[in-house]
């Protein structure tokens, strides 16, 4: 039988993982916008688990609203890179010091 401490693990992990992700690859966006994603994956795993150890249906509503965030952010964050790329060519984020304004 998989218990709340098995979902909290699994979360646990994957939370690792994507902080691992962030601090050791700060040159490539699509990495650091993958490894965001995999982040609020983590939160949404925590929101459903405890939402069905407690029986209460509020964190499954709070994963909806999570996701939609998470979707907008993808788009933005998608469309950001496609437009610094057809700029500058790379998306390196080293090579971008020209966004500072």
């Amino acid at each position: 039988m998989i218990t709340l401490t098995h979902y909290l693990v699994l979360a646990a992990l994957l939370f690792g993982i994507s902080t691992m992700g962030i601090y050791m690859n700060r040159k490539n966006i699509l990495v650091l916008l993958m490894s965001i994603e995999l982040m609020l994956l983590a939160v949404n795993f925590n929101f459903i688990a405890f939402s069905q150890y407690l029986g209460d249906t509020a964190g499954q509503i709070f994963v909806f609203f999570v996701l939609t965030v998470a979707a907008a952010e993808s788009a933005i964050g998608l469309a950001i890179m496609v437009l610094v790329y057809r700029n500058h060519k790379t998306i390196d984020i080293a090579d971008l010091n020209t966004l500072k304004g």
